[in-house]
């Protein structure tokens, strides 16, 4: 070659960091994942048309997950990563195309959160894409590195209060040296079950005024024209630091009070003491362990009370880890449980809040506004009457991730199928929770100036909520008498005569006809998709 030099000039070899909408954690394994793999890392963020559109999503929920996934990847750039948003059909073909434009060598991601899409990653994805695909393990869930049940057989019951008393032992939460519990009490719900009081004014939820992407990303939504509400009035924390603004605010301002009031409903109040901060942990903002141990400091510092702070944590990582991890252990046969075999469709007063019942008027109405209502409102009001009303869970489960900003596959068929129908046969909750128009009054101001009278339960003005608690006692009165938890309450039923037996059905037959079911439009459906 007559002494010249040739220089081999190598390309660099590129590994994907694969980060999925709700895995905006801080620590960014996907990333770390893929600097052990490869000299170059692109970040990728797959915005699936097919995940934005499986159900007619709430504008703000959509709202939400973009902005907060854009954020996401402006955080990322700062940081000093080259990061790219992509728009995509779905999620596979969004990453096949990244895969092909960046000649990339492997693919790095967290094991989803969804039952699809984690079997999809187990099973297909490196065949799909034609590279190998790492799947880490998902850290932003507690359970992920310590299952406290690991031997647990498929259908075994798993009481809650066992789990959580494992993971607070686990993670020295409220613990005392000795091993027992702060307080010498596991657990402080009795103590968080009071109404509000009259006059009560709950401090206000921290907002947050949309700055140039969220206002980008509201236009955007509005001209899709896909979806219930409306984007109008969206003020939710998007990024990091917003998100422990509003904690902060919850720790100063409404844990002190949360737990004598965890319980309450109000009419004028949706909020009350609780945090609102599910969307912004369910996406990765916010880290739970991280939140539990600023809750229990709090106490420490004599700044809130022990049954608020307990109560809290008891949410975090009692029920909110025992959920995941009971989603991932009964699906997929979770999303067709139908115990109690529930036919009805769901009803169009959940769509409109057209209903002369004030509660779930008020309730359905807020939530069409907002995408929110706190966990009571859920269980107690619209879970309690589907149950009661023998609505299909699939429909009801559909119904609560089209609502709430907070949704997601996960979160929804072990709370909404599993414990608010309790359709999987009491494998989440061991009894179903079915309540009289008695609790609603108690717990709330919604009986006020209704036109129904909650201590009526057949007959003109009867709460619709008494007729169909004792329909479902006496439609169920053999299989109910089986359960101990809920053998006192058929017991009530020696006090109803034959004649008013016979009332009851006729009334409640009489109102669940007349309930007119919502009419799925064209585009909506059930099916999973990534």
């Amino acid at each position: 070659m007559g002494g010249d030099r040739v220089a081999f000039v190598m390309a660099k070899a590129t590994a994907l960091a694969w980060i999925l909408p709700d895995q905006l954690a801080a620590d960014a394994l996907a990333v770390t994942a893929a600097e052990r793999a490869a000299e170059r890392v692109r970040v990728v963020l797959i915005e699936s048309r097919a995940a934005l559109r499986r159900l007619p999503y709430h504008k703000k929920r959509q709202v939400l997950i973009l902005s907060a996934g854009r954020h996401y990847a402006e955080e990322l750039v700062r940081r000093g990563y080259e990061v790219e948003v992509v728009a995509a059909d779905d999620t596979p073909t969004g990453l096949r195309a990244a895969v092909r434009r960046h000649r990339a060598t492997s693919v790095h991601g967290m094991a989803a959160t969804e039952y699809a899409v984690r079997r999809w990653q187990a099973e297909r994805a490196s065949q799909d894409l034609g590279v190998p695909v790492e799947t880490l393990p998902n850290t932003m869930f507690l359970v992920e590195r310590y299952p406290p049940f690991p031997k647990a057989r498929a259908g075994q019951r798993v009481v809650l209060e066992h789990f959580y008393r494992a993971m607070r032992r686990r993670f020295r939460l409220l613990m005392e040296p000795d091993g027992t519990p702060t307080g010498g009490t596991w657990n402080y719900d009795a103590e968080n079950r009071r109404p509000l009081p009259e006059g009560s004014e709950p401090p206000p939820v921290r907002r947050f005024e949309p700055d140039r992407l969220t206002r980008a990303v509201m236009r955007e939504v509005e001209a899709a024209g896909h979806g219930v509400g409306s984007t109008e009035g969206f003020d939710l924390a998007v990024t990091r630091e917003e998100a422990a603004e509003a904690f902060g605010d919850f720790l100063a301002n409404r844990l002190p009070q949360f737990g004598p009031y965890e319980d309450a409903m109000s009419a004028q109040h949706g909020v009350l003491w609780h945090s609102m901060l599910s969307p912004q942990m369910n996406l990765g903002l916010l880290e739970p362990l991280a939140m539990c141990e600023a809750a229990e400091a709090e106490y420490r510092a004599g700044r809130a009370p022990l049954n608020s702070v307990e109560g809290f944590i008891r949410q975090i990582v009692g029920w909110r880890e025992f959920i995941y991890w009971q989603y991932h252990r009964q699906m997929p046969g979770l999303r067709r449980a139908n115990a109690w075999e529930a036919e009805r469709p769901m009803p169009a007063l959940f769509w409109n809040g057209a209903t002369e019942m004030r509660c779930l008027a008020t309730v359905v109405r807020r939530l069409i506004e907002t995408g929110y209502t706190h966990h009571i409102e859920r269980l107690m009001l619209v879970c309690n009457f589907c149950l009661m009303a023998g609505v299909n869970p699939a429909e009801v489960a559909d119904w609560f991730l089209t609502f709430y900003v907070d949704s997601h596959d996960w979160v929804v068929l072990p709370n909404v199928i599993g414990m608010g129908l309790n359709a999987d046969g009491g494998i989440t909750a061991t009894k179903p929770y079915i309540a009289s128009a008695a609790y609603v009054n108690r717990m709330s101001d919604f009986c006020k100036g209704c036109r129904f009278d909650p201590k009526v339960r057949s007959g003109d003005g009867a709460c619709p909520f008494n007729t169909l608690y004792w329909n479902f006692l006496l439609t169920h009165e053999e299989r109910l008498r089986a359960s101990p938890r809920l053998g006192p309450n058929v017991l009530g039923l020696r006090h109803v005569g034959a004649e008013e037996r016979a009332s009851i059905r006729r009334e409640a037959a009489a109102f669940l006809d007349a309930l007119e079911p919502y009419e799925t439009g064209e585009g909506e459906g059930s099916s999973e998709r990534k």
